[in-house]
């Protein structure tokens, strides 16, 4: 089902991509009252606007509808996130470390200053 509407959005897409182009612009409707441009019309000389219109419409409409359902269907099915079926580990339990029982042999030893003292007195 989901392809049939992909396929059918792609085919909606290219179709009101190629009817916008196959319409005039809006330039071209001042000299065409005039009768500049009415020999060259396929629809005729009020004829073509209307169709057009209407294809344009229909297009437009199939292509709205085509997104609509396939956003819905795309949102309702699993999950997009990769990580949500995933829970997060368990922390341990933190460890109760009693009183260090150390002998002075096996204490480190203090750390000697580099730079010498100086005398308070000067």
């Amino acid at each position: 089902m989901i392809y049939f509407l992909i396929f059918l959005h792609v085919l909606v897409c290219i179709a009101l991509i190629g009817i916008v182009l196959l319409q005039s612009g809006k330039g071209a409707e001042m000299g065409a009252s005039f009768g500049a441009g009415g020999s060259q019309t396929v629809f005729g000389a009020s004829g073509g606007n209307t169709f057009m219109n209407k294809l344009t419409t229909g297009a437009a409409i199939i292509f709205m509808l085509t997104s609509l359902t396939l956003a819905h269907l795309s949102s309702s099915g699993s999950s997009s996130s990769i990580m949500s079926s995933k829970t997060a580990p368990a922390k341990p339990a933190p460890q109760q470390q009693s009183a260090p029982t150390t002998s002075p042999a096996a204490a480190p030893a203090a750390p000697q200053d580099a730079a010498p003292s100086v005398p308070a007195g000067k």
